[in-house]
């Protein structure tokens, strides 16, 4: 029986040579998988490839940082992630509101507050406030802290121009980190003596600042064309921008009504293009004026002829006076 085995054995392997050495090829074929995550880029508008340093960033750690800011006692809240934010201790002013819509709540008929942080939803919120509440003329930023979603952020600050409201920080109140943008969105803005400011560099999902990314990358136009849009030059929204990003994201510069009054002042180049635009407009070149010529006719009179002159004839009378002068002389002899 073990001979019939063995003998079957030796005609498997005799007959099917190629099955054997298939089986023995795939025993040490090695396969190769590759893999990768995409994410929708706001700014670049496709998808693009997130990069191995996102595979290592850490879950977004949140932490305080207190300051003393004009006597008062001010904490920083930041997170490892795209929020910019900044959070004061002491209490902000209550507004009692009549609606509500997310972070803006209706005060009247005709104004409205930014209480808390704009999030991804705040667009719609936004949207839906000014259909119930079509009257409304001003926003007060009573404590714009800032916002998750810089992208959704910059989406709202584009309605309220939009919409043609005059964004006020009031007395005690403030616009931080992404509120800013919000007050600089106004047709119209204004702010109380006691009015503050916060900025700082912002911070995307993978840690990065504006200063991982070339000045004129979409990363940083985001936010220099948002200032051209809102009014500013190009040389003064690049001097504002530099500025915010003057202090990391895990701090702030905090600003008073009189230091942001200098941003928003109106800027001397501009004024002196609008007057010559002004000036080109008046001395345009005057129409070629057009001559008409018309033909006269002249009517001749016949005139006489004149009556002749008298001539007078001149006789040379020297000849005459030697021919005298000689006869006279003959006599005389």
């Amino acid at each position: 029986m073990r001979k019939l085995i063995g003998l079957f054995a030796l005609f498997q392997l005799f007959m099917f040579p190629a099955a054997s050495a298939a089986q023995d090829y795939a025993g040490t074929r090695t396969v190769s998988t590759t893999s990768w995550v995409e994410q929708w880029d706001p700014v670049k508008e496709r998808w693009v490839r997130v990069s191995d340093r996102a595979k290592q960033t850490r879950a977004p750690i949140t932490t305080v940082t207190t300051h003393i800011v004009n006597g008062k006692v001010v904490s920083q809240t930041t997170q490892a992630g795209a929020a910019r934010y900044a959070v004061p201790v002491q209490p902000q002013p209550q507004t009692k509101a009549a609606a509500q819509y997310g972070p803006f709540r209706v005060i009247d008929g005709t104004r409205a507050a930014i209480v808390g942080t704009t999030g991804p939803h705040s667009p719609a919120q936004f949207d839906a406030m000014m259909r119930d509440f079509p009257q409304i003329e001003v926003l007060e930023l009573v404590d714009a802290g800032g916002t998750s979603h810089d992208i959704a952020n910059l989406d709202v600050a584009r309605r309220i121009r939009a919409a043609g409201l005059t964004t006020h920080v009031p007395n005690g109140g403030s616009a931080r980190s992404g509120g800013v943008e919000l007050f600089l969105a106004g047709a119209d803005r204004t702010m109380a003596p006691g009015a503050q400011f916060a900025v700082h560099s912002w911070l995307d999902n993978y840690g990065r600042q504006p200063d991982d990314f070339a000045p004129d990358a979409p990363e940083n136009r985001l936010y220099l064309d948002f200032y051209v849009e809102m009014g500013m030059s190009e040389e003064r929204a690049r001097d504002f921008y530099a500025m915010t990003n003057s202090v990391p994201h895990s701090g702030a510069l905090w600003l008073r009504s009189d230091d942001m009054a200098s941003w928003i002042a109106p800027e001397r180049a501009r004024l002196l293009n609008v007057r010559a635009d002004m000036h080109m407009a008046v001395v345009e070149p005057l129409p070629t004026p057009t001559i008409e010529l018309t033909p006269v006719t002249f009517a001749l009179k016949a005139v006489a002829p004149a009556k002749p002159v008298p001539m007078i004839a001149y006789t040379d009378m020297t000849r005459l006076a030697l021919t005298d002068t000689a006869f006279s002389r003959a006599e005389t002899s």
